[in-house]
């Protein structure tokens, strides 16, 4: 069940300088070519699911792809990515909503983002964006790699940061 809480003013607040924070990691610190985006804006969605939940994260993730794309956007707006944006908070929050930050939890949350978002999701956009095929070999030798790369590096910056920052005190200014 989806729970959804209501906010107040220095959660609307917090959540801003969190959405604000993935832009910047995003768009600013990002990395991107046409077939291929890396950037470490899960670090302040992961705090903003471990603080608001599913929804509010899903919500949060796709504000902060329209805001990034509409301002400092790289690539033609699609409206694809925003989905996996949404999908992505959804799924961050599951994992991370008032649990506790494990290896084990980064990493299936990691895995299944990984599967659903960048290996099947993010291909079929650019297929449908750029006309390759989605079988395209070229295309599977970039996503593919990506996610080798990026699984264990996200899990062990998701544990680290987790449970470097003070989640559990701040969780209690929010809790419903």
């Amino acid at each position: 069940m989806l729970i959804v809480k209501k906010l107040n003013a220095h959660a609307i607040a917090t959540m801003g300088l969190l959405i604000a924070l993935m832009v910047v990691l995003s768009q600013i610190f990002g990395f991107e070519t046409q077939l291929l985006k890396v950037t470490f804006d899960f670090v302040p969605e992961v705090v903003l699911a471990s603080l608001f939940g599913p929804l509010w994260t899903g919500v949060g993730a796709a504000i902060a792809d329209i805001i990034g794309n509409t301002m400092l956007g790289k690539a033609p707006f699609f409206i694809g990515f925003t989905l996996n944006a949404f999908i992505g908070g959804l799924i961050y929050g599951y994992f991370f909503y008032k649990k506790k930050v494990t290896i084990k939890n980064a990493f299936f949350c990691v895995l299944l983002n990984t599967i659903i978002i960048s290996l099947f999701l993010t291909p079929l956009w650019l297929s449908i964006m750029y006309g390759i095929p989605f079988t395209d070999k070229a295309l599977w030798t970039i996503r593919l790699t990506k996610a080798a790369v990026m699984l264990p590096l996200q899990t062990g910056l998701i544990f680290f940061f987790s449970n470097a920052l003070p989640l559990k005190m701040i969780s209690k200014r929010y809790a419903s």
